[in-house]
């Protein structure tokens, strides 16, 4: 095993010149190179299925990272979502006139959430939570939003850190900068704690009669403490807030639908994207018809939101959902991970320190040189044939097998990070610098 497998040539070329061309190198911050092992992690893929990556380089990979950021459930290139994009491509995914598989997929929402009566659809997350929050706004006619978690790059969502520059920093993302947004939103994105109901009641109080939305994911790491989302609901009644629930990361992958199905706590509107196209770009923001009609006050209106691919995806990815229990399976999964991963550390006194969901784990060490031994951990993951990192997402494609084989492999990887931690270098046998923890601009 080598000490350092640097990025294949054609990716680290690529990347460099996408440095060059593309500011921050990436669309998306969760895949830069720097946020796994930089220098070394591979940039580029050339092809992916199910739950394996072939990098520009012609080398194999097993994806134990985040598969696609969650967004492909039922593993890359699912055969009949394929076929139905396929298809959809070949037939004409763009018209003058509309995509009737937009109705079918509002009709198949509102059945899996009984409490939605309407829905209007995106491509991504972070656009369908900026129309989230424009109903709720068009709706109340008012402007403060009240959220705790991370729901993107908007807007709306970075002026918490107008006024203090690292009110985000406990919300996922740390060191998320608001240049560029305007000075004027100051104020009107407000933060608190998950399970930390007496904070948002102190906003409530001071700021109900301007409070359009409470923005919220009703779990990531933890379930909710009880009485919480209760709680949450009833301020929203007595202020007159929209309750809006971010289901991006978890709609699909925790539960068929929305998780807070599970907690008997009915939003005013449910936001979801990832799983919801297993890879095709397709979002969806579902409510109560007397919130979502206020999208008729207000413009919200995009030429790409119309196009084919991507209700085509989602009613296929919904129609395998509904005939497999992939929650369950990614549970199980997810769960046979954690095991092996305590194991080995159990057996090499490694200080590991596993959190969330079994189907949204994240991975670290108690240590202050956590980042380094991730960091270590994925470079010498990558030179045995597997994507590693911080979190694991699991997905219908990943077998008990794939976790043998895993298990196998990381072994001697946690030998040699405990025996990195004993001595204290760590950093040295990384081979290149640590990953970066949050935003950072690249130079």
């Amino acid at each position: 095993m080598t000490n350092k497998p640097p990025a294949g040539p054609k990716s680290a070329e690529l990347y460099d010149e996408a440095r060059r061309l593309i500011p921050g190198g990436t669309q998306l911050l969760s895949k830069r190179p720097e946020m796994f092992a930089p220098e070394q992690w591979p940039a580029y893929y050339s092809s992916a299925a199910g739950c394996e990556v072939v990098d520009i380089d012609g080398r194999r990979f097993v994806d134990f990272t985040h598969n696609g950021v969650g967004a492909c459930l039922l593993g890359y290139a699912h055969p009949r979502v394929t076929s139905a994009v396929v298809e959809c491509v070949q037939r004409g995914s763009m018209s003058s006139l509309n995509s009737p598989d937009e109705v079918a997929l509002a009709k198949e929402l509102i059945d899996l959430h009984p409490w939605a009566e309407q829905a209007r659809f995106a491509r991504c997350g972070g656009e369908a939570l900026a129309i989230a929050a424009r109903i709720a706004r068009a709706a109340t006619g008012r402007d403060t939003v009240a959220f705790c978690g991370y729901h993107g790059w908007s807007d709306w969502y970075l002026a918490a850190n107008l006024g203090a520059e690292k009110a985000l920093d406990g919300h996922l993302l740390p060191g998320l900068s608001p240049a560029g947004v305007p000075r004027g939103l100051a104020g009107t994105a407000l933060p608190f704690g998950y399970n930390r109901l007496e904070e948002l009641e102190a906003i409530v109080r001071t700021h109900g009669q301007h409070l359009a939305a409470v923005i919220m994911e009703p779990t990531r790491n933890t379930p909710p403490a009880a009485g919480f989302l209760a709680g949450v609901r009833q301020l929203c009644d007595e202020s007159g807030a929209k309750l809006v629930f971010d289901e991006v990361t978890t709609g699909f992958r925790l539960r068929l639908g929305g998780v807070h199905l599970d907690y008997g706590v009915e939003p005013d509107m449910a936001v979801f994207a990832k799983a919801l196209g297993n890879g095709h770009p397709i979002a969806a923001v579902i409510g109560k018809a007397g919130t979502m009609e206020a999208a008729q006050n207000t413009f919200i209106s995009s030429t790409y939101w119309t196009e084919g691919v991507g209700p085509a995806a989602a009613l296929t990815t919904i129609a395998v959902m509904r005939e497999i229990d992939v929650p369950a399976h990614v549970k199980r999964i997810g769960e046979q991970f954690r095991a092996e991963c305590q194991r080995l550390a159990k057996k090499h006194s490694l200080p590991l320190v596993l959190g969330g969901y079994p189907a949204l784990t994240t991975l670290g060490f108690d240590d202050p040189a956590s980042a380094a031994l991730v960091t270590l951990f994925t470079v010498r993951m990558l030179a045995r044939g597997f994507l590693a990192g911080s979190s694991f997402y699991p997905t219908l494609a990943h077998r008990p097998s794939h976790i043998e084989a895993f298990a196998h492999a990381a072994d001697p990887v946690f030998a040699k990070l405990a025996e990195s931690l004993h001595r204290g270098d760590t950093a040295t046998r990384i081979g290149g610098p640590i990953k970066h923890a949050g935003f950072a601009r690249l130079t």
